[in-house]
């Protein structure tokens, strides 16, 4: 049978008493727990905060500018299908050139070039014609011949050169470490045949950085020195003992962009105090150059080595022929972008730090784009950012004492054009630059590939690392910027200061000021699989990252702008071992 009206009321009250209390159980437990994570909370930024620690008040409102959704809504227009992978010298990295100036001008920068954010920067683009160009060996009434890839080399004109060979070594005069392979040589009407890199690179102890590259070690540098020496024309080996993959070697297993159906276009600067022609020679060819040197290529490096004593000398019965052709040539303008911020200090203002990047990437080929999303839309819009950061906080709290040149470059992955260019026609005195903050991939987390292969160390956690290329030039830049990292805790990392198989030193804007002496730093996140493919796009890069990156940069530039020492270079890195070296030899 069933309960009465009056049991099934008792029975109800009963349910709902007891009901009442587990929800107050219930309550009470919620708010235990609730309690409980806010102390594990608290905790956990009372340790983040004993490593980074609040910024000062008076850059607080530029550093908090600094953040993710701006730099990916930024990012993703740079390096969307629009822009065509940046070309330079055509429409997509136009439209590249005439945001940043918008965007300098928004900021409320000074025109930085006579009125105007963009400096102009006039190129030569030329096409090889790989068929009818080669380097030509004459040897006992005898001609050889060698074209693409034994004998990699173009010129932005015509080239018909022709004269005896003589061997310089590394091709280095380097006064302040009492080393010069000219030395007892007469260069003047000859061509020169020169190894690449430089003297014992893989000796931590060696005069020239350990192994790290020094200034001598580029292709630039030594035609340079071959030319202030009168030579004509210089041919490059690889060194025969190396312990890397040749320049072209290692060129080729990057893949991407250069193995395009149409290879991309060279270019050159319009004015430009490099003039005299060259060519990258491979191992067999420079083996019978070298036939009737006296001694095997191998046997002369290891000699120049072994105590640093040149090795130079005429090649008898050796005359050499750079013969160049193009397909096409002609003539265009890109341009730098700059834009100035004014120091607040009556004579500290006109000294100079800067802030660059590059704009232009690898453009399109057929339907595919190369859209450089990292490469260098990062550096790009970390230099935008920085230049609307810096401005908010002129107007909202301190202004740098030193004033401030934020630069994007033109036609980097042409050879740095836009770079040296402004180097050689700055905007601002180089005398009274201080320091130069230059980003070049700043977006993603070094990954491997077959570029790096074998050749560097990468650690298992990338995602907090940061690269600073340049210490050994400028210890001081890197203590302000060490000492700066507190606020933001990046793992800072050195490796590549140390590289001697991938030429990491020269690959960027930063090395024409370090050819001038001022203490230039690259900021870059690494290598990865999407390097110059079309698949270096926006969706890979870490913003987060990004953006801590261009707080430690904004809290470093203050620093360098207000110090009242600012960072000092170091024209000889090799410290100590060099100078007890150039003591011994000069004995």
């Amino acid at each position: 049978m069933g309960k009465s009206h009056a049991a099934l009321a008792a029975g109800d009250s009963a349910v709902a008493h007891r009901g009442s209390i587990a929800y107050v159980l219930a309550m009470k437990l919620s708010k235990m727990l609730l309690v409980v994570l806010a102390l594990l909370v608290s905790f956990r930024l009372a340790g983040l905060a004993e490593t980074q620690q609040p910024v000062p008040a008076s850059v607080a409102t530029g550093f908090n500018l600094l953040r993710e959704d701006t730099l990916r809504a930024d990012l993703t227009f740079l390096a969307s299908d629009a822009l065509e992978g940046r070309m330079s010298l055509q429409n997509g990295d136009a439209v590249a050139i005439q945001w940043i100036a918008s965007e300098f001008a928004k900021a409320g920068l000074q025109p930085a070039e006579n009125g105007s954010f963009l400096q102009p920067v006039e190129l030569i683009e030329y096409r090889a014609d790989r068929a009818q160009s080669y380097v030509a060996l004459k040897r006992s009434g005898s001609e050889k011949q060698w074209k693409f890839p034994d004998a990699l080399g173009s010129y932005h004109s015509d080239v018909d050169v022709t004269a005896e060979v003589i061997f310089a070594g590394y091709g280095i005069t380097a006064p302040e470490l009492a080393y010069d392979d000219y030395q007892g040589i007469d260069a003047h009407g000859k061509i020169v045949l020169i190894f690449d890199h430089e003297p014992q690179e893989t000796d931590p102890n060696s005069i020239f950085n350990g192994t790290g590259n020094t200034r001598y070690a580029t292709g630039r540098v030594k035609i340079l020195n071959a030319q202030a020496h009168g030579a004509v024309g210089v041919l490059i080996a690889a060194e025969p003992n190396r312990k890397h993959p040749s320049n072209q070697e290692r060129v080729a297993r990057i893949g991407g962009s250069i193995t395009r159906a149409v290879p991309l276009p060279s270019q050159a600067l319009a004015e430009d105090e490099l003039h005299t022609p060259a060519a990258i020679i491979s191992d067999a060819a420079a083996k019978e150059i070298f036939a009737t040197a006296g001694a095997a290529p191998s046997e002369l490096q290891a000699a120049i080595d072994r105590d640093l004593k040149p090795q130079s000398r005429p090649l008898p019965d050796t005359q050499a022929t750079l013969h160049y052709r193009n397909v096409s040539v002609s003539t265009g303008k890109s341009y730098n972008v700059a834009g100035l911020l004014e120091g607040s200090d009556p004579q500290l203002k006109a000294e100079t730090i800067i802030f660059s990047g590059h704009h232009d990437h690898d453009g399109i080929s057929g339907d595919q784009i190369w859209h450089g999303a990292d490469d260098n839309g990062s550096g790009t819009v970390g230099v935008v950012a920085l230049a609307q950061a810096f401005a908010a906080n002129a107007a909202h709290g301190e202004k740098p004492k030193r004033s401030l040149l934020f630069v994007v470059f033109a036609a980097e992955e042409r050879g740095l054009l836009g770079s040296f260019y402004m180097a050689a026609h700055p905007l601002r005195p180089l005398e009274t630059t201080r320091a130069v903050i230059n980003f070049d991939m700043i977006g993603r987390n070094e990954t491997a590939s077959d570029q790096t292969k074998g050749l560097i160390e990468i650690p298992a956690d990338t995602t907090n690392r940061l690269n600073l290329i340049g210490r050994s030039y400028s210890p001081d830049y890197d203590r302000i910027v060490e000492e700066e990292n507190k606020y933001v805790g990046l793992d800072l990392d050195y490796r590549f200061d140390r590289d001697y198989a991938l030429n990491i030193f020269f690959r960027s804007d930063q090395f024409p000021f370090v050819l001038h002496n001022l203490p230039s730093f690259w900021w870059f996140t690494g290598f990865h699989p999407d390097y110059h493919h079309t698949t270096d796009t926006a969706d890979k890069i870490n913003y987060a990252k990004m953006a801590k990156i261009l707080r430690l940069a904004y809290l470093s530039g203050f620093r360098f702008a207000n110090e009242a020492a600012p960072p000092r270079f170091i024209a000889n890195p090799g410290g100590k071992a060099a100078s007890q070296a150039n003591e011994h030899r000069q004995n």
